[in-house]
């Protein structure tokens, strides 16, 4: 079944690869830094995946995570993956991260075939390209919120100043410029999740993948975040955001609602 603008416990593999922090990965060279505004992105698709299949082992048995998945995701949008445990959804992040590549069919971002991409391309794509924000929040507990989101620059060669300088204004944007030297501890959940934000929007990236952002958070602070989400969407640095959930509450933000079940979309 196919998806395109404007319609209306995943694998235990998949689950481990998104809670794994990829600005933990070997540093990627040097980059300058993009200065706002959009790239070109042909026919204005930023995403097209076409009939797209993940099979993987578990042990000896055949594991069919994803199976023909056509879907089109166009810049700026807020889009959200639901489904029930087991449905696909973390695989599918997976693959709209380039943190994994298909067994099957064609993904293609800003025109490019991720599928047949060197390890060197995807790493700059998940290092340029995506943030990435997750349920446990992956904050360093010996580091200030400033430099939990400064962290994510320091692969890209910016020098300390201008780390300080771009951390102090995300955390500003995420209303959190008053704890800018508050260690983790020091956090309430809602506010180590905005920490996370930040620090994913640290590189400019055009998408936001964010795997069940919500899960370790009360109702208001789980509100909180997703209005946050929402804001991120306008002005000259809005970004794509892609949202997995299993909360009806979560999805109702999103501009586009997207159902799995079994490794299709329904």
């Amino acid at each position: 079944m196919s998806t395109t603008p404007g319609n209306g416990q995943d694998p235990e593999e998949g689950a481990q690869a998104m809670n794994h922090d990829p600005t933990e990965a070997a540093p990627s060279p040097p980059a300058p830094a993009r200065e706002g505004g959009a790239t070109f992105v042909p026919d204005g698709v930023l995403y097209e995946l076409r009939g797209v299949e993940r099979r993987y082992l578990r042990g000896s048995t055949p594991v069919l995570a994803l199976h023909d998945v056509d879907l089109d995701i166009r810049p700026g949008e807020f889009v959200s993956i639901e489904g029930p445990s087991g449905s696909g959804k973390s695989t599918l992040l997976q693959l709209l991260g380039a943190l994994d590549t298909p067994t099957g069919g064609t993904i293609r971002f800003e025109g490019s075939e991720m599928g047949e991409a060197s390890d060197a391309t995807l790493t700059r794509i998940r290092s340029e390209e995506i943030g990435f924000v997750f349920q446990q929040f992956n904050l360093i507990p010996t580091l200030t919120a400033e430099e939990n989101v400064g962290i994510a620059m320091i692969p890209h060669g910016h020098p300390k100043a201008k780390r300080r300088e771009r951390s102090a204004e995300l955390l500003a944007r995420v209303g959190l410029g008053e704890r800018l030297d508050h260690l983790p501890s020091r956090l309430s959940g809602g506010e180590q999740q905005r920490v996370a934000i930040a620090r994913a929007l640290a590189n400019q990236p055009r998408v936001i993948i964010a795997d069940e952002p919500t899960g370790n958070l009360d109702s208001a602070s789980a509100h909180d975040v997703m209005s946050l989400l929402v804001e991120l969407q306008s002005g000259d640095d809005a970004v794509t955001i892609v949202v997995a959930t299993h909360d009806d509450d979560v999805a109702r933000h999103a501009g586009r609602r997207i159902r799995l079940r079994d490794g299709a979309l329904v």
